[in-house]
């Protein structure tokens, strides 16, 4: 993937951003369990930043997907994992179905304003019975006279308590599991929808997550996006960029992760001479330090391969397995530098271990990318 100068201006206005409207904020959103998300989505919006790829006829810049991966990058420079993911969220997991296969008029009302910043999205998968095996959501959508009445239940939602509307997956029909769903669009202030609970995690404190019910709602089956049965494969197709924008994400917080040890360990004196002097302690950050340059490469590649047209699942899911793999390995091995002061719940590092955790259970579980790559492996032709 070729950086460019475009790409350079992208991450430097973000960061700008992030130190002068973001970091000083990030301690007082972790301990409230949530931040101001239409405030600082508007903010995001007369920058540009909410629809980089999407169609200019709606507001956004029509740029490729390497865009979007440089700002998932950048993102990684605020101080915490839940803000950036609900921002991940709103610009490549709960939009691009909506732009690629939605009508004018569902773009109008609803990819209009959450690209502007004046509406914050959500996506609708995960259900109390059906995480990672998406085919088993039992949330239902059934037709009647113009309408969809849906029924049903969606949990661990990245920003639904604050929401205006929820790009929601739902059984439409009866039969096979793959071919039986339909995304709608359903806004959130519509009856029947109950923001039900407030989730509290180990991490990502500043990100909302609830528990949400749906009681008979009905919604024009014109909120339906693009054909009937084909929400299961447009959710695959929008996993894609879910993962990599994850992976992509991971890169700067896992390097400041290092530098950060790196420079409490030069600072911090054990036996007579800095921890980072003992051999063991600079040979193990160098050794992290490669594993993110060869995650840095890996997810370049793959971005690359998908703005040249190619079908990356196989790509993207071992981008997003590296990637929460070292999420849980970086910070750990870290904090065993920092000693008592890593174990203490304002540390840094601690942040990053407890918000790094939940990268190999959210978007498909490490076993999900496993299996997809598994099942590439032994369909595919052999590769020279």
């Amino acid at each position: 993937m070729q950086i460019t100068h475009e790409h350079e201006e992208i991450a430097r206005t973000l960061k700008r951003f992030i130190d002068d409207e973001i970091n000083p904020h990030v301690d007082a959103w972790e301990a409230a369990e949530e931040f101001p998300a239409h405030q600082v989505f508007k903010r995001l919006g007369e920058l540009g930043m909410l629809g980089l790829t999407k169609p200019e006829k709606y507001g956004g810049m029509g740029l490729d997907y390497s865009y979007s991966v440089v700002m998932a990058e950048a993102l990684g420079h605020i101080n915490c994992g839940g803000v950036p993911m609900a921002i991940g969220v709103q610009t490549d997991m709960c939009t691009p179905a909506l732009a690629r296969f939605g009508s004018e008029a569902l773009c109008r009302e609803f990819l209009v304003p959450a690209i502007a910043g004046d509406a914050v999205g959500c996506i609708g998968v995960s259900e109390p019975g059906a995480g990672s095996d998406v085919a088993s959501i039992k949330t239902t959508a059934k037709k009647d006279g113009g309408d969809y009445v849906i029924n049903g239940a969606k949990m661990w939602i990245t920003n639904s308590l604050q929401a205006d509307w929820m790009c929601l997956l739902a059984n439409t029909s009866e039969g096979s599991a793959h071919k039986n769903k339909s995304l709608i669009m359903v806004p959130m202030s519509t009856p029947g929808v109950t923001k039900a609970k407030k989730i509290r995690k180990i991490g990502m404190m500043s990100s909302d997550t609830g528990l949400i019910h749906f009681d008979d709602v009905r919604v024009p089956q014109t909120n339906r996006i693009g054909e009937e049965g084909m929400g299961f494969t447009y959710q695959m197709m929008q996993f894609q960029e879910e993962r990599l924008w994850a992976a992509a994400n991971a890169i700067e917080s896992l390097s400041r992760c290092i530098r950060l040890t790196a420079d409490y360990a030069r600072e911090r004196q054990i036996f007579g001479k800095s921890v980072l002097d003992h051999q063991v302690v600079h040979y193990r950050l160098a050794e992290l330090k490669t594993e993110v340059e060869a995650l840095r490469g890996l997810v370049y590649m793959a971005t690359e391969k998908y703005v040249a047209g190619a079908d990356v699942t196989e790509w993207a899911s071992m981008a997003k397995l590296k990637s929460c793999r070292l999420g849980r390995e970086v910070p750990d091995a870290c904090m065993q530098y920092w000693g008592g002061m890593g174990y203490t719940w304002d540390n840094p590092i601690s942040r990053h271990y407890r918000d790094g955790r939940l990268g190999s259970i959210a978007g498909g579980a490490d076993e999900v990318m496993l299996g997809i790559i598994a099942k590439y492996m032994h369909t595919l032709p052999a590769r020279g």
